[in-house]
């Protein structure tokens, strides 16, 4: 008969991400040596709190516990078993013990599958963090330095894809770069909540061991525990990573959608790096695509998905089923692999894009000084004209710059009202970049 306990039947290969965007140091904690293994470790800090448990002079003995601590498994001998008992975590329980000898009577004393499962997970969970986080922080750190870099590098602003008002590139760098500071610590957060285990028993009254029996296997295995398990480690916690994970891919679409526009022929500010030998079309040699940022934003959408599924997770029937098992075999180690991959993309594309100084000042001149508009409207009521004269004014002369290819200061050369004024001074780019330092010195404080 099938453990009530059981998790979802595997098929003997857990579901990773494709290779093409796995990084080897992630890739191999979701393996199913990697899996198993965090079992191995779950099953033998349990044992070795078995004889405080049970008492003087009951439960393993020393020798007991020396085999249970050397007893081994191969992944091809718990798939082999699994065949037979339908449920992956007896299997393996089978073939540990078998490996313990007559020691092994003890594996699986008073545990349920889930107390394995999920502390086994979190284990794993606490391991992916630690390089998931240490990745944001790397990708923090580029942005902060090519921040500084561009201080005072002037490039037009766009709202709505259309020219606005001059800012500099760094101050659009800082942005990023402060965004990639939330996403980082909303991860650590993420991932520090999510790596609790329980060993609590069957719907969580630890009815067959007893909360300090919990409280020091846990301690064993470095986890801090859930309050309360219903058998089961609550999936809000695995809900919220996923979800700070999407919002991370977020981020980092945002950045690479800014690539992509930048990238454009018409506009040509900045451009993805682009190694000798590499081709951007088969067909059409000229071409430099934005590829790397068009991967990004592609596969920030799989970790949207992915986190939706996190969502549907939560809502378990009673104490525990397993509608969620099938699910997490699959969004936990695919969102952790792409957003570690994502976030090293990014970091290189960071590091390596080329900025071109010279075609940002080019692109300022486009609206022939069109852009000064909110300067000129100032200028214009501060000499005494009310605010909608003056706008609908600026909004005619500003049009007829445009429209006939004029530098809007020469037509307020020959205008009555704009000859009153300053032009030196209200066409004069420091109005933009005067606070750009100010503005970064902020990063100080995430740096």
């Amino acid at each position: 008969m099938r453990d009530e306990s059981a998790s979802d039947p595997g098929d003997g290969d857990n579901r990773e991400v494709i290779a093409r965007y796995t990084r080897p140091e992630l890739g191999q904690l979701w393996t199913d040596e990697a899996r198993m293994e965090s079992w191995r470790k779950v099953e033998v800090a349990a044992c070795m709190e078995l004889p405080a448990l049970l008492g003087k002079g009951n439960g393993p003995t020393p020798e007991d516990l020396k085999a249970i601590g050397a007893a081994t498994f191969t992944v091809e001998e718990v798939n082999e078993r699994e065949r037979t008992t339908d449920h992956d975590v007896a299997a393996f329980v089978d073939v540990l013990g078998r490996s313990a000898g007559e020691a092994g009577r003890w594996v699986h004393f008073g545990l349920t599958s889930s107390d394995v499962l999920d502390t086994a997970l979190a284990l794993q969970l606490q391991a992916v963090g630690e390089i998931v986080v240490a990745g944001a922080h790397e990708l923090r750190a580029a942005l902060i330095a090519r921040a500084r870099e561009h201080v005072g590098t002037l490039c037009v602003g766009r709202t709505h894809g259309v020219h606005a008002e001059p800012t500099t590139f760094g101050v659009k760098l800082a942005g990023f770069a402060f965004e990639a500071d939330r996403n980082a610590r909303r991860l650590e957060r993420a991932f520090i909540q999510a790596s609790v285990g329980a060993v609590s028993g069957a719907v969580g009254t630890y009815a067959a061991t007893s909360p300090e029996f919990e409280t020091r296997v846990l301690e064993r295995l470095g986890l801090k525990r859930e309050q309360v398990s219903t058998q089961v480690v609550a999936r809000d916690r695995h809900a919220e990573l996923l979800s700070a994970i999407a919002l991370a891919g977020a981020g980092l679409e945002r950045f690479a959608t800014e690539i992509r526009h930048l990238q454009r022929t018409e506009v040509r500010e900045v451009q993805e790096p682009f190694r000798g030998g590499q081709k951007g079309s088969s067909a059409m040699p000229h071409k430099r695509n934005p590829i790397k940022s068009e991967q990004i934003s592609g596969l920030a959408r799989v970790l949207r998905g992915n986190a939706q599924a996190g969502l549907e997770d939560v809502a378990l029937w009673h104490e525990r089923d397993i509608s969620h098992s099938s699910v997490e075999r699959v969004i936990l180690p695919d969102s952790t692999i792409l957003i570690d991959y994502l976030q090293h993309r990014t970091t290189a594309l960071v590091q390596g894009m080329t900025v071109d100084t010279e075609r940002m000042r080019e692109n300022l001149e486009l609206t022939y000084g069109a852009l000064f508009s909110q300067r000129l409207l100032l200028a214009l009521v501060e000499s005494g004209m009310s605010r909608d004269d003056a706008y609908y004014g600026v909004q005619r002369v500003t049009q007829e710059a445009w429209d006939k290819r004029t530098p809007l200061r020469e037509l307020l050369a020959t205008d009555a009202d704009g000859a009153k004024l300053d032009l030196d001074a209200l066409f004069d780019y420091g109005h933009y970049t005067g606070h750009a330092a100010e503005i970064l010195a902020r990063l100080d404080e995430i740096a």
